[in-house]
């Protein structure tokens, strides 16, 4: 097997695969890039089992062949060097990889191609198409909320609902819930499936916006197909909670406010809160809203008043400020929308507008205040 190729772009390529292998894997053949050389390609895998990522690029190819390189001496090594065209000759019967640079040479010990673990094949798969800017979008907005907890396996991933031209995206952790829906989407099925938040990180880091996505999906993976890469997921094998059933439908009290002055109010306020619960309290009234915390262990206190349009009863709630604070900062828009029924009911976040092919829906629990 022989040959050469750009450092840079073995680089760039090796820095997206290097996501997929863990530090710790369960097999030491998972620790290697699987390189395969045909035609005038060479084309990378690297998996931990649950993601596989793939890409492709075009080198100067004198012999063909599959080897099982180690990943860590390897991009160590390609860091080290200047931009310049490299060659590499595997031995296939020793697996002795030699590299040459303009520097000198390189060898190291590669592994059978033949332990590799088998990539997952897309069979009896739907597909749907979206920009990778959209998919992006929808990542950010709700990975954020799912749950760390392991015996909530459903909830440590992003719920995907295609409906036709929709998507509909769902992450909670019981404490807190977004809904974030798109349309201008090119797909003929409804379905749904659960991502694990893991692989939908590595996926976002490996996609650029600029491309369109191919998304295909069976019961057990999904593969997400850009440009010359791909990132198979595992999916959660789980059933997702009925998310519309906790969504407060009747909410008869309304908020209006500047969405970067009340998160930088809870932010100060937040301070004095009591650090187990980050409990702020929201008293609101006509066209005012007090943010205040306390934490009698310490004799910690904060109050501070804002101007708000408020619609609806005199009313007092609770909330986790630190969940508060991450919600806003997911949103764009210059104002926000809390919708409130009673004091022990979910508040509905929104922003104050929506796009006609986007709407976002956040949910938070109350705190409940101690008497």
């Amino acid at each position: 097997m022989k040959f050469s190729v750009s450092s840079s772009d073995l680089l760039s390529k090796l820095s997206l695969e290097i996501g997929a292998i863990s530090s710790n894997p369960v097999l030491p053949i998972l620790e290697d890039f699987l390189f395969t050389v045909e035609g005038s390609k060479l084309t990378i895998a690297a998996t931990n089992l649950e993601t596989t990522i793939i890409t492709a690029l075009e080198v100067n190819v004198e012999e063909e062949g599959i080897i099982a390189i180690p990943a860590k001496i390897l991009l160590d090594t390609l860091k080290a060097l200047p931009d310049q065209p490299i060659n590499f000759i595997i031995d296939d019967e020793s697996r002795l990889i030699e590299i040459t640079s303009a520097f000198g040479k390189y060898k190291l010990s590669g592994d059978n191609a033949a332990d590799f673990p088998d990539i997952p094949a897309e069979d009896g798969v739907d597909s749907i198409s979206m920009s990778a800017t959209n998919l992006q979008e929808a990542i950010t907005k709700t990975i954020f909320a799912t749950s760390n907890d392991e015996l909530r396996q459903a909830m440590m991933g992003v719920f995907v609902q295609v409906d036709y031209n929709n998507v509909i995206f769902v992450a909670t952790d019981a404490h807190k819930l977004v809904k974030y829906t798109f349309g201008d989407v090119s797909s003929e099925v409804s379905q749904n499936f659960i991502v694990p938040r893991k692989g939908l990180t590595l996926l976002r880091n490996a996609l650029s916006s600029d491309v369109n996505i191919d998304i295909a999906f069976n019961q057990t993976n999904a593969f997400f197909t850009f440009g010359d890469s791909k990132v198979i997921i595992r999916l959660i094998d789980a059933k997702y909670p009925d998310y519309n059933a906790v969504i407060p439908v009747n909410n008869p009290h309304m908020l209006t406010m500047g969405r970067k002055d009340l998160q930088n109010s809870l932010k100060r306020i937040a301070i004095y809160a009591n650090k187990t619960t980050n409990q702020v309290v929201l008293s609101l009234d006509q066209g005012s809203l007090t943010i205040s915390a306390q934490d009698l262990d310490f004799s910690n206190e904060a109050t501070e008043q804002l101007t708000c349009t408020y619609e609806g009863e005199p009313m007092t709630i609770g909330f986790n400020a630190k969940f508060l604070v991450e919600m806003l900062g997911i949103m764009d828009t210059d104002d926000i929308l809390l919708e409130l029924s009673t004091p022990n009911r979910a508040g509905v976040l929104l922003p104050a507008e929506q796009n006609d092919n986007e709407t976002l829906l956040m949910l938070v629990m109350p705190v409940m205040m101690s008497n």
